[in-house]
């Protein structure tokens, strides 16, 4: 019995840093996937240039991800999951200006921390999503619906105008990445090649203005 126990108790520790470091080198897969992808798109990028830029062995890659198209895959879902995580939760008993300014602002956030994450999205949209197709229309478009529910009950409730709510997820979607997948534009016409802190606390503050105003949102604590 006192073996057995002995067994256990070594175990847990050694399964803890077993966990720990697959956590790790996924994260670290994942990160690279995206550069790489990024740069060069599916078609371009390979397993090879991806175990290189993550520091492991193709082996370790294949492991973890099983293969290019599931990692791939795996990626772009993480991307849309990290973007909507702030209405992941909401309710009709939620105030839509807190909703929807902070939706904003951690999109905002997102396409600056991450831009390479918004240009992967978009170059696979813009190659007509051969890769999200069933993703798109089945669990996003599950997810785009129970949020314009909300959108339309508070309108019923007066707290916003009865827009239509699911143009105004996809306004929010590409008002906010477009500081990422239009970078160099955004460089260009305004001389700034790299976004200071205010600069992004400016945009941010215009784009919930517009928004909110052009919803006509009212705060339930108004109201």
């Amino acid at each position: 019995m006192g073996s057995q126990l002995d067994d256990t108790a070594l175990k847990a520790p050694l399964e803890a840093e077993a966990g720990a470091i697959r956590q790790r080198n996924e994260r670290d897969i994942l990160d690279a996937a995206e550069r790489v992808f990024s740069r060069h798109g599916y078609r371009g990028a390979s397993l090879k240039l991806i175990a290189e830029e993550a520091g492991l062995p193709k082996s370790n890659v294949l492991y973890y991800m099983g293969s290019k198209k599931a990692l791939y895959v795996r990626l772009l879902e993480g991307v849309m999951e990290r973007w909507n995580m702030m209405l992941d939760d909401i309710s009709v008993d939620d105030d839509p200006a807190e909703v929807l300014s902070a939706f904003i602002r951690s999109k905002m956030e997102m396409s600056r921390r991450h831009p390479e994450a918004s240009r992967l999205f978009a170059g696979e949209i813009l190659q007509g999503a051969p890769f999200l197709q069933d993703y798109l229309r089945g669990e996003l478009r599950d997810w785009v619906e129970s949020r314009a529910e909300v959108f339309r009950q508070w309108a019923e409730r007066g707290l916003m105008d009865p827009v239509d709510p699911v143009s105004l997820i996809f306004l929010i979607w590409s008002a906010t990445q477009h500081y990422a997948d239009f970078q160099s534009q955004v460089a260009g016409i305004t001389g700034h090649d790299d976004f200071t802190d205010d600069d992004m606390q400016r945009v941010t503050d215009f784009l919930i203005q517009v928004v909110l105003k052009g919803c006509g949102v009212v705060s339930s604590s108004n109201s």
